[in-house]
């Protein structure tokens, strides 16, 4: 009979909810972008909120990422960065004072080595990181495409819906045939590569998704809180769409 409690189980278990189940996040390991020559990873909001709507419903959580080990977050997304860009983002700033979150962070596990059916739905991380490392990935691809034919909550938010651009079914189909859902808007890429003044991202997921047959990708204004659930495929536009999403999760999962 334990006695103890370490602080990383303290994270899954003193949430303040009766423990419901498992989520599978997945956020993008560090890459360099060929567009900027930045270190790029994750979006911090994207993990974080999501997080805190899942621990307060009492579900636990497992992080892994695409190559495993430590992960790290897009400087841009940091609270802390001197860019002040998400300066007043205090959830992601809560969660960054908690020892056991940095552990998390530190110590991923590879999401080949996952097995889905010891989770009850998957939430894929957005951030700069997958448009390199989600895209034509086929070990996240079939975790993703498994999730969702066995009928369980499968979440991309932002640019991790790049995944989609590609992801098949086991007949072959393109996952979001027949369906409507969201990603990162070409007016979000066109204010980001404004603001910074060269373009960011090596091609764009509206763009792209425009080109498929027989789907239907929605976006909102720029920069709002924007999700569609479409049976148990949900999808967010971007950064401020995580919460929202995550409780798409919620909600199918308590049904």
């Amino acid at each position: 009979m334990k006695t103890a409690v370490t602080e990383t189980e303290q994270y899954v278990h003193f949430h303040g909810a009766p423990f419901k189940g498992n989520i599978l996040m997945v956020a993008s390991s560090p890459a360099i972008s060929k567009q900027t020559n930045w270190p790029i990873g994750f979006w911090a909001a994207e993990l974080t909120h999501p997080l805190h709507v899942f621990q307060e419903a009492g579900y636990e959580i497992t992080l892994v990422s695409t190559a495993g080990g430590t992960i790290e977050m897009d400087s841009y997304s940091d609270p802390t960065d001197e860019s002040g860009y998400a300066a007043h983002d205090i959830i992601t700033l809560g969660y960054m004072q908690q020892n056991w979150f940095h552990t998390i962070l530190e110590n991923t596990q590879k999401l080949t080595d996952i097995d889905p059916s010891d989770f009850d739905a998957i939430f894929l991380v957005g951030g700069q990181g997958p448009m390199y490392t989600f895209r034509n990935n086929t070990g996240l691809e079939r975790l993703f495409v498994s999730f969702y034919e066995l009928g369980k909550p499968s979440a991309a938010v932002c640019h991790a819906t790049t995944l989609l651009l590609g992801a098949k079914l086991s007949n072959g189909d393109l996952l979001v045939a027949g369906k409507t859902w969201t990603g990162f808007a070409d007016a979000e890429e066109d204010f980001a590569d404004n603001a910074i003044g060269i373009q960011i991202q090596p091609y764009r997921i509206e763009t792209e998704a425009r080109t498929i047959k027989n789907t239907n990708f929605k976006v909102a204004a720029p920069f709002s809180s924007y999700a569609i659930a479409d049976g148990n495929l949900i999808t967010g536009q971007q950064q401020n769409s995580g919460a929202a999403v995550a409780k798409m999760v919620v909600e199918q999962l308590n049904r």
